[in-house]
C-alpha cells in the first residue's frame, strides 16, 4: 500500500489499543438510530457539524413523519431545507438527500435492503459516485447501515494514528483504512465465535471517569452483525471517544489518555 505505513508492530499496537479501550469503556452502541435509512440520513447530516445538531434534525424529521425514503421523496426541496437547517449547509445536504433517494429509486426500486445486498466493492463505487459522498460517508453507510466490513477513517482516526507514529501526515485515506482493516481482521477475536465481552462494570482510571456517557442502545446499534463488522464498529466508536476527550486537536491531554502508554518512546 505504499511507504507511508508501517506494518506488523503497528498492527499489534492497534489490536492492543482496541482491547484496552473496549475493556475500559465497553460497547459504544454506534450507530444510534431506529432504522437503516435513519443511519444514512445521519451520515449525510453529520458532515461538518456536531452530532447534537444532527440529533435535533432527526427528531424534527421523525416528528414530521418524514424520516423514511418515502418521506424524503415526497418532501419539497424548500421544505426539506427548512427542516434540516440547524445541521448546517442545509441547501447542499437537502439536495444530496434527494439525490440519494433518486439513486435508490432508479437502481434498487427504493429498497435499502436490496441496495445492501450488493457486494461491498460494487456498492462502494456507486456511493462514491454520488454528489456529496466521500470515503468517510460512504464507509459509514456501508459499515453502520449495511453491515459491510469496511473501516471508517475520520479526522480523529488520522490524528490519533499520526501522534502514535503509526501513519505519517501524508498517508492517504485508503492506506489508513487498509492498515486498520488488516490489523483488526487478523485479530484473534474476529476469528472466534464471539466478540470479546467487557466486564459487567468497565474498569475505569481517574482519567476515564471523565468521558461522557456512551450512546444508549438502539435498534440499529444492537442489530445482528458479523464479528468482524462489530469489531470495526466498536473500534471506530472507541477512537471517537479518545479523539473527543483526550486527543484534542490543539491541546492533547496525553497524560490523562488511556492510550498514553502506546505513544512512541522519546528518542
Amino acid at each position: 500500500m505504499g511507504s507511508n505505513l508501517k506494518t506488523a508492530p503497528q498492527e499489534k499496537i492497534l489490536r492492543a489499543c482496541y482491547e484496552a479501550l473496549f475493556y475500559a469503556w465497553g460497547p459504544q452502541h454506534w450507530w444510534p438510530a431506529r432504522t437503516r435509512f435513519e443511519v444514512i440520513v445521519g451520515a449525510y447530516l453529520t458532515q461538518n457539524t456536531s452530532w447534537t445538531n444532527v440529533e435535533h434534525v432527526l427528531r424534527r424529521l421523525r416528528g414530521a413523519g418524514l424520516l423514511s425514503v418515502a418521506g424524503i421523496r415526497r418532501t419539497a426541496l424548500p421544505e426539506l431545507e427548512s427542516l434540516i437547517r440547524s445541521a448546517g449547509y442545509f441547501r447542499q445536504k437537502a439536495q444530496r438527500l434527494k439525490t440519494f433517494v433518486a439513486f435508490l429509486d432508479e437502481h434498487y426500486g427504493g429498497s435499502v435492503n436490496r441496495m445492501f445486498a450488493q457486494t461491498t466493492e460494487k456498492l462502494r463505487v456507486e456511493l462514491l459516485a454520488l454528489n456529496g459522498v466521500g470515503p468517510e460517508t460512504a464507509d459509514s453507510i456501508l459499515l453502520y447501515t449495511g453491515n459491510h466490513p469496511v473501516f471508517v477513517v475520520d479526522a480523529y482516526t488520522r490524528r490519533i494514528l499520526e501522534r502514535h507514529g503509526i501513519v505519517t501526515a501524508n498517508a492517504r485515506y485508503e492506506e489508513i483504512r487498509w492498515l486498520l482493516e488488516h490489523a483488526l481482521s487478523n485479530f484473534e477475536h474476529a476469528l472466534s465465535n464471539e466478540v470479546p465481552t467487557p466486564p459487567a462494570t468497565p474498569r475505569l482510571t481517574n482519567a476515564m471517569v471523565k468521558i461522557n456517557p456512551i450512546h444508549r442502545p438502539s435498534l440499529m446499534s444492537t442489530s445482528r452483525r458479523s464479528n468482524l463488522v462489530q469489531i470495526y464498529n466498536e473500534m471506530h466508536g472507541l477512537i471517537v471517544g479518545v479523539g473527543k476527550h483526550y486527543c484534542l486537536k490543539s491541546y492533547p491531554r496525553c497524560d490523562e489518555c488511556p492510550l498514553q502508554r502506546f505513544l512512541p518512546k522519546p528518542s
